[in-house]
């Protein structure tokens, strides 16, 4: 099935063009139809795909194309991509579980894992990766994440606590600040059907790495 029309990535290349309120007004109903309207149908077939059970609604998903610039030297209005975190717990960015999608002319992002764990989900990760290092490196080294994702990706502190210390040698992502995996894709899929299958596709290429986080945040 073909989601978005190919006005979706022309209305984004317009926007970055004319990005103030009055050209937002003015084509106001090109973006409920083609853009908004068009992402909660794609969400709401990427979560009936994803999970059995799906309690949160399109919007719970989807972020809102206004940007925040409060305190942001940019004080253009608005995003220059669609996004969501197709999860059936919503957006709530901190917490792992589900993929993000970001849909814009220039890309199609996809990412996901633990992308600002706070002091005790950090803790919490990296005591569970010192407690199964061996299943933390086999998630990592699957063929499918290897394929899909890459690698694990994150800032990394220099200094450790000993307990972490020891293992540093033989897990070096014990180190890291964040547990991310991101990736860039044409952004001609956006407009072909191969976007959903390409999101699911992702998503459980991801899920041995995943699952670990999630059990390791899940208290």
């Amino acid at each position: 099935m073909i989601y978005f029309s190919p006005d979706f990535l022309q209305f984004f290349k317009e926007l970055a063009a004319n990005n103030n309120k009055e050209w937002f007004d003015a084509h106001r109903k090109r973006y409920e139809i083609g853009v908004k309207k068009s992402m909660e149908v794609f969400v709401a077939d990427a979560l009936k795909a994803l999970y059995k059970n799906v309690d949160v609604k399109p919007g719970e998903c989807i972020f809102r194309i206004n940007r925040d610039i409060r305190f942001s030297k940019d004080k253009t209005p608005y995003k220059l991509h669609a996004s969501a975190v197709i999860s059936n717990r919503g957006k709530k960015v901190e917490e792992v579980g589900g993929i993000y999608v970001e849909l814009g002319p220039e890309k199609l992002a996809l990412g996901g894992g633990a992308y600002q764990p706070d002091k005790e989900a950090l803790l919490d990760i990296r005591d569970a990766i010192a407690a199964k290092p061996k299943e933390w490196l086999n998630a990592l080294n699957h063929p499918d994440f290897k394929k899909y994702w890459g690698e694990i990706k994150g800032e990394r502190n220099k200094v450790l606590p000993a307990e972490y210390k020891m293992l540093l040698k033989e897990v070096p992502t014990i180190a890291n600040k964040q547990f991310y995996y991101w990736t860039e894709l044409d952004p001609q899929i956006i407009v072909s059907d191969k976007l959903m299958d390409t999101v699911l596709e992702h998503y459980h290429a991801a899920t041995a790495v995943r699952q670990f986080l999630e059990r390791a945040t899940s208290g």
